[in-house]
């Protein structure tokens, strides 16, 4: 006891305060993160009976020549849609960051769009383009879309506006003066392009790379409608744990899927402080100038890019609004009455998604942004502190699909053996959360955590530590400072940490598969079940109307965004 009181007795009630906080954050991680990962890795080892097997698990799944075949079917996959997407992003954020191209905010939403819908969204509108009765099969065009040619179309889609966004990150950082002196040189359009403009891209074009491979590689939404037999990773670990029970084979399968997520995430820590890095003060923005025929070059694709997303998004919304397609082409609403899908209970799925997707919103935005704010605006604790932000930047490495099993896993079990001590069991105090609409709340959350904490720790960067500083000096307390200044400052960056949550927590499924339960029923899995049932216009109308919901919740946040700035230049020019 002294010594605690002596180590006390230099902090201040404030600084207890503090480091109580981000011990409950610290806490809170490592129940609902580590806890569940330690769980899947202790099942990869055991067998069904719970005793440890070392490698054996391991060495039955390798030799499974179907399950090895899914590996390679799913490195395929996540390759060729990858270089795809990437490559269309590519030139897609060439054209909006570098030429003269009219209704660049238009272009660049409408790229953005299958961000707010349910992957299973995109292989619903391959089927009725290029299936067996599709739009295009019956013009002559047909393509054998079930199977990898399906997926790799609808993952490309997917994984689209992910690249977009990192590569139009990577091309506002560029510094004029290069230009200029390659323009004093008489440097030609494509020399420049391959010595300055993508050597000044390579970061966050090999990031763009690693993510989408992730995103692809570890899908679970497109391979369950347009897969057909085509086995992956993803479809596997669902029929190990769902369809066979077998937990430890899917265990095995999840770890198999961690390691390309992982390897991304080391390449994402890397390459962004190499690019942050690359960046001086003394760099000029980058100058847009007129060249008739490239800009014109860049509309077109641009264009060509929009339509081909209107064309994937309007077709579904098409499919939504028919009877029977193609034999009965008629106008209805049947399909949106969801009192009559997913055996009667759609509207308790529909209820059930948006009230779990505003509580894993609000509830993931104060946790996500108070561990951010005592991280970066606490001086003391610098070890506590370390370690909370690893576990806060690691779920950026974990699939969803990877983070379901691990709950499932967790939650499910009332008990836990303690290895190598036979007899000495541990109760599971979480186990009262597994069959509730809380097991997936906190699955959304650990999800999506790093985005979100990483907004806010770049939002709290950017304000000046003097706040705190003339605070403390004044005895003013933390937490005033906090409601009075730190987050009236850091508005814009809670609304879309606000906004992130709620839109992935609603279209999510590879996180949601595994925890649904009958007395908790989701939209996004309702829609792989009616897809299942061959329900597809249902199924396709569910599909729009989440993605309506979350185009609407982005508008107003827009809305409210562009209120608050021309408040801001209103105060500006007032004083």
């Amino acid at each position: 006891m002294t010594k605690i009181k002596e180590r006390l007795s230099g902090f201040t009630k404030e600084d207890i305060v503090k480091c109580t906080m981000i011990y409950a954050i610290t806490i809170f991680l490592v129940c609902f993160l580590v806890l569940p990962l330690c769980t899947l890795f202790t099942k990869a080892f055991q067998d069904k009976e719970g005793v440890f097997v070392g490698f054996k698990q391991f060495g039955a799944y390798f030799a499974n020549k179907a399950l090895i075949q899914s590996i390679s079917n799913t490195f395929f996959i996540a390759i060729v849609s990858t270089v795809i997407s990437v490559t269309l992003a590519f030139f897609f954020s060439y054209a909006l960051s570098r030429k003269n191209v009219p209704f660049k905010g238009f272009f660049r939403y409408i790229g953005m769009i299958p961000l707010f819908a349910p992957t299973m969204l995109l292989g619903i509108a391959l089927i009725y383009l290029f299936g067996n009765k599709g739009i295009f099969t019956a013009m002559g065009f047909a393509i054998p879309l079930y199977g990898k040619v399906g997926i790799i179309i609808a993952e490309s889609i997917y994984c689209f506006p992910v690249a977009t966004t990192l590569l139009m990150v990577a091309f506002s950082a560029a510094d004029n003066r290069l230009y200029e002196a390659a323009d004093a040189m008489d440097t030609s359009a494509f020399r420049k392009m391959f010595t300055i403009t993508i050597p000044n891209v390579k970061y966050g074009l090999i990031n763009a790379f690693f993510v989408t491979f992730t995103y692809s590689f570890t899908d679970f939404g497109a391979p369950s409608v347009v897969g057909g037999n085509y086995n992956v990773l993803a479809t596997d670990v669902y029929k190990q744990v769902v369809g066979q029970q077998n937990f430890n084979m899917g265990a095995v399968v999840g770890i198999v899927l961690l390691f390309p997520a992982v390897l991304s995430f080391a390449v994402d820590r890397i390459t962004n402080k190499k690019q942050n890095a690359a960046i001086t003060s003394k760099a000029v923005p980058y100058i847009i100038k007129p060249h008739k025929a490239s800009d014109i070059l860049a509309t077109i694709f641009c264009i060509l890019i929009t339509l081909a997303m209107l064309l994937f998004f309007s077709v579904a919304f098409f499919a939504s609004l028919i009877k029977l397609w193609p034999y009965n082409l008629s106008f209805t609403l049947d399909n949106y009455d969801l009192t009559r899908v997913a055996s009667g209970e759609g509207v308790q799925a529909f209820k059930n998604s948006i009230i779990i997707s505003i509580i894993s919103a609000f509830l993931g935005t104060i946790i996500t942004f108070l561990g951010a704010y005592l991280i970066e605006k606490t001086r003391k604790f610098s070890g506590i502190r370390r370690f909370t932000y690893f576990l806060s930047i690691t779920p950026l490495a974990i699939p969803g699909t990877v983070v379901g099993l691990s709950f499932i896993m967790f939650f499910n079990a009332s008990e836990f053996r303690i290895p190598f001590l036979d007899g000495y069991v541990l109760s599971n105090p979480f186990h009262g959360l597994y069959g509730t609409i809380w097991i997936i709340v906190l699955a959304n959350i650990i999800h999506f955590y790093s985005v979100p904490f990483t907004t806010a720790t770049t939002s709290l960067k950017r304000l000046d530590h003097e706040f705190e500083t003339v605070s403390e000096s004044m005895n003013v307390p933390f937490y005033r400072t906090m409601f009075r200044i730190t987050i009236p400052l850091c508005m814009p960056a809670i609304f879309e940490m606000l906004v992130y949550f709620f839109v992935n927590s609603l279209v999510t499924v590879s996180a949601v598969v595994f925890l649904y339960s009958p007395a908790v029923k989701i939209a996004a899995i309702a829609i792989v079940n009616m897809e299942g049932a061959g329900e597809i216009a249902p199924a396709a109308a569910m599909c729009m109307l989440l993605l309506f919901i979350n185009l609407l919740v982005r508008l107003i946040y827009e809305g409210i965004r562009a209120m608050v700035s021309k408040k801001k230049e209103r105060l500006i020019k007032t004083t």
